[in-house]
């Protein structure tokens, strides 16, 4: 079947609109890795993944681990437009007494754990991944990392276990956005040897430019395609993609726009959707 990558595209700048309004909102949040992972979230959910409101909490679903839990807006705007919870549930967001807190919260339909402490989701996403080979339900496991989150231990204690268990089912993807909230990757902990670290480990490395959802979709079918080891998807991608002034500025990490900032990041992103559909 043919995939609609225009629709795709423009749902990418949609979804940024709603983490927009979510930060600017709540006066909280993390806007420049939520627009950095709003494509990647949005190829999984609306092109590679089998999992629905509807066969959420049934076996065999596919599973997402946002290991990168910072950037919860992002996630509650793909799972909002997939038709887990109504779109009023959002207003709701960081406010008191809401289940709709900073990182994702497993209270929220669709959200498969509590993440945000860094380094954790591809340990968990291991587990899963040999739950359901185990099972033979020929779910597919996904964890999305930060770059920056790549300095903590436990990661590389996953990446072993994944190789060593030949988990073909698990797809660990690196939002590479080369920016954490104390400055540049490179300056903070230096990484540009991934390939070489994921390969040693037994896994399979691809490259794909993050922001473009073809590139994304042919990474995640190649991932599909490969036996005998897991992938891990090294997706290069802007910080605070959409926004001209928001792009490649590590302030954005941690920042709430003004109201004359969200004025004009809601008109760009409103440009970009509408010109996906020329």
């Amino acid at each position: 079947m043919e995939k609609n990558y225009q629709a795709l595209r423009a749902k990418s700048f949609a979804l940024r609109q709603k983490a927009l309004d979510m930060v600017y909102r709540a006066k909280t949040g993390h806007i420049g890795g939520d627009f950095s992972v709003c494509d990647i979230l949005n190829v999984l959910y609306n092109s590679q993944m089998n999992v629905t409101p509807e066969n959420f909490d049934k076996p065999g679903h596919d599973h997402l681990i946002l290991s990168k839990g910072h950037s919860v807006e992002a996630l509650y705007s793909v799972l909002c437009d997939k038709g887990f919870f109504p779109e009023s549930d959002l207003e709701t967001f960081s406010q008191f007494g809401s289940k709709y807190i900073g990182h994702p919260n497993n209270k929220v339909n669709g959200v498969e754990m509590n993440s945000g402490s860094l380094g954790h989701g591809l340990s968990v996403s291991v587990g899963l991944a040999l739950a359901e080979r185990m099972n033979g339900s020929g779910a597919r496991v996904y964890v999305v990392m930060g770059d920056g989150e790549l300095a903590e231990g436990s990661v590389w204690e996953g990446a072993m276990a994944g190789g060593h268990y030949k988990l073909s089912n698990l797809c660990a993807v690196v939002d590479r956005n080369r920016l954490q909230i104390s400055g540049g990757t490179e300056e903070v902990m230096a990484q540009d040897s991934q390939d070489a670290r994921w390969s040693a480990f037994g896994w399979n490395v691809l490259h794909a430019e993050g922001n473009h959802v073809e590139a994304l979709d042919e990474a995640f079918e190649q991932s599909r395609a490969c036996s005998g080891k897991p992938t891990v998807v090294i997706a290069d991608t802007t910080k605070g993609y959409g926004v001209s002034f928001m792009e490649n500025q590590a302030v954005w990490h941690h920042k709430v726009p003004t109201d004359e900032e969200y004025q004009k990041a809601m008109e760009e992103l409103k440009r970009k959707e509408a010109a996906c559909c020329e």
